[in-house]
């Protein structure tokens, strides 16, 4: 995923705010329209419009009209590119952690 730093800074970032993952959560159930997603918050419409905008900028969602509903719902493909870089970072620590515990290990059995 290195390849496309900007992808994850923008995934991450919209990630940081807790009215989109709020948001995320809800769409984790489900589409929804816009205007159920925004019933829980006390927010101006025009105000959780930016939220709907940057979640959709940065790929986590989509939306689609049908008459005067817009509907969201998740792009699965952006938690994929998370995952594989989480899943990456895990491997690293967990080899790091592992290296530790050896060393750790064998220091405390020359005791």
């Amino acid at each position: 995923m290195e390849k496309h730093p900007e992808t994850l800074n923008g995934i991450f970032q919209a990630l940081a705010d807790p009215t989109r993952r709020a948001v995320i959560a809800r769409l984790g159930k489900g589409p929804a329209s816009i205007s159920d997603l925004a019933k829980p918050f006390d927010m101006a419409l025009p105000s959780f419009m930016k939220h709907i905008h940057f979640l959709e900028d940065s790929g986590l969602i989509r939306t689609h009209k049908e008459g005067r509903v817009r509907t969201c719902a998740l792009e699965k493909k952006s938690f994929a590119s998370v995952e594989s870089w989480l899943s990456a970072q895990r491997a690293l620590w967990e080899a790091r952690t592992d290296r530790l515990e050896q060393f750790v290990t064998a220091a405390s059995s020359k005791e």
